[in-house]
């Protein structure tokens, strides 16, 4: 019998149902493909790994993939899925997935999976091309999909006809042959919906947003932590209501700080393994804590998926991928007189100092040199710090803590905050690694981090795990330690390719963004169809899309709000072309 209680864990992040997404049109541009300049680091090697390097996510076993149909009768490979914005890899080891997908065998099973650059490859078109940007937020409908593989999975376990035609094409055949193929559906089909009916919205997060945040906390505490052997607690489970626009991850390894709250610590290796710990806990990950026979202490890797030479090789790979150049021509003129506008004190319509410049930020354990990303409230929509102080039953992970880090990780009460469960989960899998597989797993941090290394096996292990304790201390900062409704100001390099802009996208172009929010677009499209002039999306978009309707500054809280950061808005008509121009250029 297929090992089905290994995909319960990893069906995770399911969310769908009645989007008011409209799809302008499924059938993938005819346009040119080109590459834009990303470094000379940022070979065609380096791209494909990035496109298929497994980093544990499990989704759902291939061959049920492959032979599902849509709820329109066609297959999810039919058209590699560019009916949901994913781009086309004619290189893919596995034919027919599209960047960002791939296949693993987990357990003897070959499994559907994803990597990060699904998330994270843009495509824009414009002038006849279509110019493809590594690193950059993805212009998809990641809800389509799973409510699709929901639709589907629902109706061959409810509909006789659909579980015929699924199981001739899996070649199953006979009464206990089809009898524990629908006990197998069942099993994985269970915590999938689960999590779908706890988190779906209506309307749908559209093309290009997701709420991320809400679905790791959905998925860890409400699928992973529960009692054995479901492990699901469904009142953990809340709306995933505060959707946000996937960030660009070119010079994401040197932030000292990330995701658009700020809460997440980051800047080295050990930091950014942190981040993709949790990244892949939820997007399909298995991870399945079980309680030991010592008093609140867990085994945290039991039955686990993580990758952990995966997940450090797209850390290397993140590294090597510079900014986008602008593949348009500039007017040099302008660009000067752009660049002496930006660098101006914001009061005076500037935009680097304080906000967006580069500038030394925090030392880390493994890196003494990072950037500064201020973490500020310029008055933008705050829907997506509700999420943060969320809190659920603790399951079986209640009194557990981190032994040798007194202080810091406290014992989990029986009621905690959900990212106090998520920081003890990235940590506690992060520092058990070592004692399951042996320091080879985290060769590239020994390499980073201990320069001078013990000569003694047990005196090596010693130091890297010290190193691991000291970076993980504290990788979450919690609500209250922060300014309400503050987010994160990065570095500008290669925001061109960045739109819609503000965390939630709710400006569609970076003219509009220098407008006062009453001016800016209360409507518009959101889709791969890209303005030259006003940087950023066209007012058409013939292909995929998706209709953003942007709210005004009376509910500040509502998601959607296109108020807030009214910088530059009073500078005059020329010196708003100059910006826009100089930021072309970075």
């Amino acid at each position: 019998m297929l090992e089905s209680n290994r995909f319960i864990s990893s069906s995770l992040v399911s969310l769908a149902a009645a989007s008011l997404i409209s799809l302008a049109s499924t059938v993938p541009s005819a346009a040119e493909v080109r590459y834009a300049n990303q470094g000379d680091k940022w070979t065609p090697a380096n791209r494909l790994d990035f496109y298929t390097r497994d980093q544990g996510a499990r989704i759902i076993p291939f061959a049920w993939f492959k032979a599902l149909k849509r709820p329109d009768g066609s297959g999810f490979l039919d058209d590699s899925m560019a009916r949901y914005g994913y781009l086309p890899n004619p290189d893919s080891p596995t034919p027919g997935l599209p960047v960002g997908f791939l296949t693993a065998t987990e357990n003897g099973v070959r499994t559907l999976s994803m990597t990060c650059s699904a998330c994270h490859t843009r495509q824009i078109e414009a002038q006849g091309v279509s110019w493809r940007i590594d690193g950059g937020p993805a212009l998809t409908d990641f809800q389509s999909l799973l409510a699709d593989i929901d639709k589907s999975v629902d109706s061959v376990l409810h509909n006789d006809a659909a579980f015929d035609a699924f199981a001739k094409a899996l070649n199953v055949n006979g009464d206990e042959g089809r009898k524990e193929l629908r006990q197998d559906v069942e099993a994985w089909f269970k915590p999938y919906h689960a999590i779908m009916s706890g988190s779906l919205v209506t309307p749908g997060w559209g093309v290009g947003r997701a709420d991320a945040v809400s679905m790791i906390f959905n998925r860890v505490a409400g699928l992973d932590i529960g009692e054995p052997p479901n492990r699901i607690i469904q009142k953990n489970i809340a709306h995933a209501d505060a959707p946000v626009r996937y960030p660009f991850v070119w010079n994401a390894p040197i932030q000292d700080t990330t995701q658009w709250p700020g809460f997440a610590k980051n800047g080295d290796d050990i930091l950014g393994l942190a981040r993709n710990v949790g990244e892949v806990y939820g997007v399909f990950g298995v991870y399945r804590p079980t309680k030991t026979f010592l008093p609140n202490v867990v085994n945290f890797l039991n039955d686990s998926s993580l990758n952990y030479a995966g997940l450090q090789q797209l850390e290397i790979l993140l590294k090597q991928i510079a900014p986008p150049k602008w593949p348009f021509a500039l007017n040099a003129e302008l660009v000067r007189k752009g660049d002496e506008i930006f660098h101006r004190d914001p009061r005076n319509g500037g935009c680097a100092k304080g906000c967006h410049e580069i500038k030394a930020g925090a030392a880390r354990v493994c890196n003494p040199s990072t950037w500064l990303t201020p973490i500020q409230d310029v008055g933008t929509d705050s829907k997506e710090y509700s999420v943060l102080g969320r809190e659920a039953d603790t399951g079986v992970l209640e009194g557990a803590s981190i032994a040798f880090l007194p202080g810091v990780n406290q014992p989990l009460e029986k009621t905690d905050k959900i990212i106090s469960i998520l920081g003890l989960s990235v940590i506690g899998s992060i520092l058990e690694a070592p004692l399951h597989f042996g320091l080879d797993v985290f060769q590239p941090i020994v390499d980073d981090c201990l320069p001078v290394k013990p000569a003694r096996p047990e005196a090596l292990r010693s130091a890297v795990v010290a190193k691991l304790s000291q970076a993980l201390k504290s990788v979450y900062r919690k609500p209250e330690q922060a300014p309400a409704f503050a987010y994160e100001s990065r570095v500008m390099n290669g925001v061109w390719a960045a739109a819609p802009y503000l965390h939630n996208g709710s400006v569609p172009t970076l003219e509009d963004l220098l407008k006062p929010a009453a001016e800016r677009p209360a409507s518009f499209k959101v889709g791969p169809a890209y303005d030259i002039e006003k940087v950023g999306l066209a007012k058409d978009q013939p292909g995929l899309s998706s209709t953003y309707t942007a709210d005004d500054c009376s509910n500040r809280s509502s998601g959607n709000s296109r108020c807030g950061h009214e910088f530059g808005t009073k500078l005059t008509p020329e010196e708003k072309r100059a910006l826009l121009e100089y930021l072309k250029s970075l």
